[in-house]
């Protein structure tokens, strides 16, 4: 599968101006297409990543993505080409993570601990049974994702614990976070 950085990588080397030091990327500039439209603006740099608000997604492009534009800094794909790219990317993300997301699966938290495992699925509510017999939660249907087929939470062990902590403590210790 063609990811947008590969993507993205394969149409900037066909670009005649390489930005390995461009000094146009900046906060706050706006960012230009192959045919002068705006594309975005570039929200924040930080250790070589952009973050680029297209209106209608926030997208992560390394530096190395933009060319130096006589306006601003560009890219070589148009707005609609990489609002496009980003929901084809969200939408398989999605389809994986549903495929994932099914009855007795073990889930994984973001620090690759063991949570436990998917009780029952009703509409976007995920019931999580706790490994160890530690309880049962619900999480909304969002707050999952797989990774190489495996089902993970969005949340390390630590934010866990810490709501359903919370949430112990705001329903008279039942510990159930939903």
């Amino acid at each position: 599968m063609k990811t947008l950085a590969s993507a993205l990588a394969l149409a900037a080397m066909t670009i005649a101006t390489p930005a390995l030091a461009n000094d146009q990327v900046v906060a706050g500039a706006t960012v230009y297409g192959p045919e002068g439209n705006q594309v975005g603006t570039i929200l924040q740099v930080e250790n070589g990543q952009t973050v680029l608000d297209t209106g209608t997604h926030q997208v992560p492009l390394a530096v190395e993505m933009y060319g130096v534009g006589e306006t601003g800094p560009t890219i070589t794909v148009t707005k609609v080409q990489l609002d496009t790219m980003i929901e084809q990317q969200m939408a398989a993300a999605n389809a994986a993570r549903d495929a994932a997301l099914v009855e007795g699966a073990t889930i994984m938290t973001a620090d690759s601990q063991t949570l436990g495992t998917v009780g029952t699925i009703e509409g976007d509510n995920v019931l999580v049974v706790r490994a160890e017999d530690a309880g049962e939660f619900t999480v909304p249907r969002n707050y999952f994702a797989a990774v190489e087929g495996q089902l993970v939470a969005r949340l390390t062990m630590a934010q866990v614990d810490a709501a359903l902590a919370g949430a112990a403590g705001a329903d008279g210790g039942t510990g159930a976070a939903e």
